[in-house]
């Protein structure tokens, strides 16, 4: 069996908006089974988790099934790179020493079965709004996470889970754009390959919860990977085609 690629992001795993979070679990789970054979490798694009903190001496509750499947795909043999978004962001040393995953803080560049990549969650590129700018850059400050932590779980917990539902509610954090030129992240990877000699061939991203693929004027293509709240959706790439998909 050829190897393939797969991208996916999004699943906001915990959050409290979900029906039931134990099943949106489960459904996760049962896709990583129906991929294990045939992957290579598995990038998750960021806001795999709708909340995470790591302490240095206590682990979050939750997560046990996904957390195992995708020990047991590495254990296999199956590369799995954990890009962080503006849910999962303080992911620090036990996720990768305990599940072998490979952990991005920002976007990069990679070549992939042939293929020039551009991928990352999507929060840091394009015109975003300066107070969206103003929090990314305080939750990702080391001196603020820092004093985060001495807070008791108890009261940071709690707060965390109600800033995200609040946030979802309201539509503050992932702005509603359509798959044209008005959307930043189409205006900015065109810009990119205009600007650049070695040109992108697949830029990919998650955050804004859209799910689609975009022939840019500039060469090469983008594509959103949807969410696991409305889409249920995933990237497989072959080396020759990037498909969207729907579990």
């Amino acid at each position: 069996m050829d190897k393939k690629i797969y991208f996916i992001s999004d699943l906001h795993l915990g959050a409290k908006t979900l029906k039931s979070t134990k099943e949106s679990e489960k459904r996760v789970v049962a896709w990583l089974d129906s991929i294990k054979e045939s992957a290579s490798a598995i990038y998750l694009l960021g806001d795999i988790l709708d909340y995470w903190f790591e302490y240095r001496c206590v682990v979050p509750r939750g997560f046990t099934r996904f957390f195992g499947k995708i020990a047991e795909l590495t254990d296999s043999g199956v590369e799995v790179h954990w890009f962080i978004g503006n849910h999962d962001i303080w992911i620090f040393d036990y996720l990768p020493s305990e599940l072998g995953v490979i952990v991005h803080k920002e976007s990069y560049v990679t070549n992939l079965l042939g293929k020039r990549f551009y991928m990352g969650h999507g929060d840091g590129e394009g015109k975003r709004p300066l107070g969206f700018l103003f929090i990314r850059w305080l939750f990702r400050n080391k001196v603020c996470q820092k004093l985060y932590s001495s807070i008791h779980p108890w009261w940071t917990v709690p707060f965390a889970y109600g800033w995200s539902s609040n946030s979802r509610k309201t539509g503050g954090e992932t702005p509603k754009f359509g798959n044209n030129e008005e959307n930043p992240l189409v205006e900015w990877a065109t810009e990119y390959n205009e600007k650049t000699e070695n040109k992108i061939d697949y830029f990919v991203f998650g955050h804004q919860h859209l799910f689609f693929k975009r022939q840019l004027k500039s060469g090469g293509e983008i594509v959103l990977t949807g969410d696991w709240i409305t889409h249920n959706s995933y990237l497989e790439y072959d080396g020759e085609s990037l498909f969207l998909k729907n579990f």
